[in-house]
């Protein structure tokens, strides 16, 4: 009997097993990549007062980390109109400033106000959290929750997003999607790019209000027909990012960099924002190189959930950053200013990326794939999205690095070197991660 039963269930793993095999052998060769290739968007979809932009989700790169990346831009005066995805997001603020509200589900209204209308006199209006944001503000939104965002300054507000579409937290497929709760996005122009590829996610998307009965809606809303109908937009056709006219009227704190008071990490009012391009508090800083700062679970809690974390990094003219590779997450970077040749190497010895990336180019190192990069003589920034929240750098030189901490001995047998060649090659390097060369690229 425990044989005949030790037999059935050694068949329904095996059954198991092939079943997931096509499966394993896809993730698999996501990741079996011979050439990267710096990419810029490839499809736009425009709207009254913006346009978003998407980078080719299709690419095997993208497909290997499980991630897709978007960009914004946002006009002054532009609304973001309040949508949700079933993949958590990383925003970076690359220009501009505004404010946005993230909504959590079963949390209460704190923010309140006053208002005026004329033909009801005034009336008391209470919302979720809104949070400032600026140049360099990191912006992290968990998947499902609603957000928008609006641009209340002089120019447009430009923003480089992650999408996580692998999350544990998406269910759905490998792609976001993304869904509207208001407008009629639908009605922005499509337009495709020079490097092709397929067509986005997004260009489906649409009011989810759109799709319900009448009467169901105002029932819903305790609300007449006349009004249920304006949530589904039927004739708006200003597309996903729209103009407000005379500026948004809503209560939000002064703007300021926020600073952590010890309190705010509650269910209700987590912290979703941290300023990680301020040059005064940098973790890593060579004067004559550059300087880098890690956003982690750490510095920011909801990080930890969502597995992700971010870097932001400079590099004066003709500086170099050591060779290195990330031991537990892959490397998503975008390039915020300047230009830089980057080398990648694979495991197997071979060169899948060496060329010049430039402003606007993004491109992903995947785990455990050694990156060199040397910056042009405008120097050079970026910012890096990573699939962990605490992303392990591993250098190959320097005084911190894999080199400096093998025996000499090691080191003469590996390389078939002399003592002196040896030792020299491990101490040569005083600095830890960006280096000033002797020479200009």
């Amino acid at each position: 009997m425990s044989i005949l039963s030790l037999s059935l269930a050694f068949l329904l793993f095996f059954h198991a097993c092939l079943a997931l095999w096509p499966f394993v052998q896809q993730t698999e060769n996501e990741c079996q990549i011979q050439s990267i290739n710096a990419l810029e968007p490839n499809v736009q979809v425009t709207a009254e007062a913006g346009v978003t932009e998407f980078f080719n989700s299709g690419d095997q790169q993208f497909q290997c980390a499980g991630v897709e990346v978007i960009r914004h831009r946002i006009k002054p005066q532009g609304l973001l109109l309040p949508t949700y995805l079933n993949s958590p997001l990383v925003v970076y603020i690359i220009q501009g400033r505004g404010f946005q509200g993230v909504m959590l589900p079963g949390c209460p209204e704190t923010f309140q106000s006053s208002q005026q209308v004329e033909e009801h006199g005034s009336f008391q209006d209470r919302h979720q959290k809104i949070r400032n944001f600026q140049e360099g503000d990191v912006i992290v939104i968990p998947a499902g929750a609603p957000h928008w965002m609006y641009n209340d300054g002089q120019e447009d507000i430009v923003a480089v997003v992650l999408l996580d579409s692998t999350s544990a937290t998406n269910q759905l497929d490998q792609f976001h999607r993304r869904f509207f709760l208001a407008g009629n996005p639908k009605d922005g122009e499509v337009i495709m790019g020079q490097q092709g590829g397929q067509e986005s996610p997004e260009e489906g998307s649409a009011n989810i209000l759109r799709a319900f009965d009448l009467k169901m809606l105002t029932e819903a809303f305790n609300e007449d027909e006349e009004t249920a109908s304006k949530l589904q937009s039927p004739d708006d056709t200003r597309g996903h990012i729209v103009i407000v006219e005379n500026g948004l009227q809503v209560i939000r704190p002064p703007i300021q960099i926020q600073q952590d008071n010890g309190l705010e990490e509650t269910l209700c009012s987590p912290k979703l924002t941290f300023h990680i391009n301020d040059v005064s508090r940098p973790d890593y800083f060579n004067p004559e190189a550059g300087w880098t700062t890690q956003l982690n679970g750490f510095k920011l809690p909801i990080l930890q959930t969502l597995q992700l974390s971010a870097e932001r990094g400079v590099l004066h003219n003709n500086a170099m950053v050591s060779p290195y590779w990330i031991t537990n997450a892959h490397d998503v970077i975008y390039i915020t200013h300047g230009y830089m040749r980057m080398q990648i190497v694979s495991n197997e010895g071979e060169a899948v990326y060496d060329n010049v990336i430039q402003e606007g180019q993004v491109v992903v190192v995947p785990q455990n794939f050694v990156v060199v990069k040397y910056a042009g003589k405008q120097g050079c920034g970026w910012i890096s999205f990573r699939t962990n929240d605490n992303a392990m750098i591993n250098t190959l030189s320097g005084s911190s690095s894999a080199v400096k901490a093998l025996p000499v001995g090691v080191i003469m047998n590996a390389y078939r070197m002399s003592p002196e060649d040896a030792w020299s090659l491990k101490n040569n390097r005083k600095e830890s991660l960006m280096f000033k060369p002797s020479f200009n690229y």
